[in-house]
């Protein structure tokens, strides 16, 4: 598939489209991501049971644009923002619209979102928000992120499948607040478990920067391929 890039409503979006797909994934990403999206889209291809497209929504404002309440700053000194909730109102008024419009997605097809990093952790907080989607792929979510673990245990996902992933070397860093990645991602599935929500945890060799559009691309192959 090749890439095509899209403009709607003033947002950039990259879009790689097979008129036979049967599922939409979007994914939040960032200029990095972009570099590695063919190679992710690649990977997707060679394990997967059913056809898909994929459009990457290009994060301006990383911090801002993908939590979902402000919090301060962990690394560096950009704090975060609230703009989650804005974010996934222009993927489910905006961007849905746009290209149902174009005939690339249609009401019988199924919908994944997935993200790496903070975009994993905003693809998460979505599961608890709306269930248009019907798999949410999580690859080294952020889910260090301040009372995101109290959120998540007082709320139930309304996606039916949730795949997790982390680095075996993450939570091996020296800033205490980042450490706790580790923990975390374990208590996520173990709430999903006893939610019964289809999820699956699994952990890559490295640390959060290694393969990142591998880790992304096993996510989504996994939601295709186990789909309830």
């Amino acid at each position: 598939m090749k890439r095509k890039q899209l403009t709607i409503s003033g947002r950039t979006c990259y879009l790689y489209h097979d008129a036979e797909a049967t599922h939409l994934l979007i994914q939040s990403v960032d200029e990095h991501d972009l570099e590695l999206l063919d190679q992710e889209v690649e990977v997707i291809r060679n394990q997967r049971k059913t056809p898909f497209s994929l459009v990457a929504l290009l994060i301006e404002d990383w911090n801002q644009e993908l939590t979902p309440w402000a919090a301060p700053a962990v690394f560096g000194r950009i704090p975060f923002g609230d703009g989650a909730n804005n974010t996934l109102k222009f993927i489910t008024e905006q961007l849905l619209p746009s290209l149902a419009a174009d005939g690339i997605y249609s009401a019988g097809m199924r919908l994944l979102l997935g993200g790496y990093s903070l975009a994993g952790l905003f693809a998460l907080w979505t599961a608890y928000q709306t269930d248009v989607f019907d798999g949410i792929a999580a690859a080294s979510p952020s889910v260090w992120f301040t009372k995101w673990i109290d959120y998540a245990t007082e709320k139930r996902p309304l996606s039916k499948s949730v795949y997790l992933s982390l680095g075996d070397k993450e939570e091996r860093v020296k800033n205490p607040v980042m450490a706790q990645v580790g923990n975390a991602i374990r208590k996520q599935q173990e709430l999903l478990l006893e939610q019964e929500v289809n999820t699956i945890l699994e952990w890559n060799a490295g640390n959060h920067f290694v393969d990142s559009e591998k880790r992304m691309a096993n996510g989504f192959a996994w939601l295709l391929n186990n789909q309830k």
